[in-house]
């Protein structure tokens, strides 16, 4: 697999890429990114390249949204 870094000027740029890619992989599989990262990380599904790639990006949505949403609340 080739490692690509990608920079965005703030974490909400970031935030829709990864839900722009993980929509990708939910059209494709037919399957939210919730159930398959449930699934996947019961062991329930192979842990192939692309896969494994899923639940990263899905791992990464879920990290940025919660900071997002915790400094929401301290500004409020």
């Amino acid at each position: 697999m080739k490692k690509i870094t990608i920079q965005f000027d703030s974490q909400l740029d970031a935030l829709v890429a990864l839900a722009k890619r993980l929509a990708k992989f939910e059209n494709r599989f037919n399957l939210a990114s919730e159930n398959f990262f449930d699934r996947f990380t019961k062991g329930y599904i192979e842990d192939s390249e692309e896969y494994t790639e899923w639940a990263n990006d899905y791992r990464h949505y879920l990290s940025i949204r919660r900071e997002l949403v915790q400094r929401l609340h301290n500004a409020a």
